[in-house]
């Protein structure tokens, strides 16, 4: 039995082998080599980190912790990323997460397209013009008579 055990064990290990292949670094055809590192951490839990690679790409965060109220603590990061897009284009990312969410700029990035003017006006007319509470509504949500 326990050799019966020990071969499904090694036909499993196996099978794990030929479905899932461990990580090739050179699967695009060449390694990249790191030419500047750097790693700063305490016990607060401020933390920092940078990296260029030899292919153009540079990242560098910075995040320390932040206490927001009764809420408890929230980790506010800010940092920046940097590559030559494949048509020869530099991108630049700038980017802050915190309790806000995460917010990312960038030239490359798309924005959306602008408020049309009639819809402008509409939104001011409606913000300025709040609705008065209509008696009869009170029948469909079951507080009135």
């Amino acid at each position: 039995m326990k050799r019966l055990m020990l071969f499904f064990g090694v036909v499993l290990m196996v099978e794990g082998q030929l479905k899932y292949p461990q990580y090739n670094p050179d699967y695009y055809g060449r390694r990249f080599a790191i030419l500047r590192q750097s790693h700063d951490q305490d016990f607060g839990g401020s933390y920092a980190f940078s990296y260029d690679t030899e292919n153009g790409i540079s990242v560098a965060e910075q995040g320390q912790p932040k206490n927001v109220g009764g809420a408890g603590q929230a980790e506010v990061v800010r940092g920046q990323y940097s590559y030559t897009a494949p048509d020869g284009t530099p991108i630049l990312v700038t980017y802050q997460a915190d309790e806000n969410g995460f917010q990312a700029n960038g030239a490359h990035l798309p924005t959306p397209p602008p408020i049309p003017a009639a819809i402008e006006r509409a939104l001011a007319y409606n913000a300025a013009h709040p609705e008065e509470e209509d008696p009869y509504n009170r029948r469909y949500y079951g507080q009135g008579k």
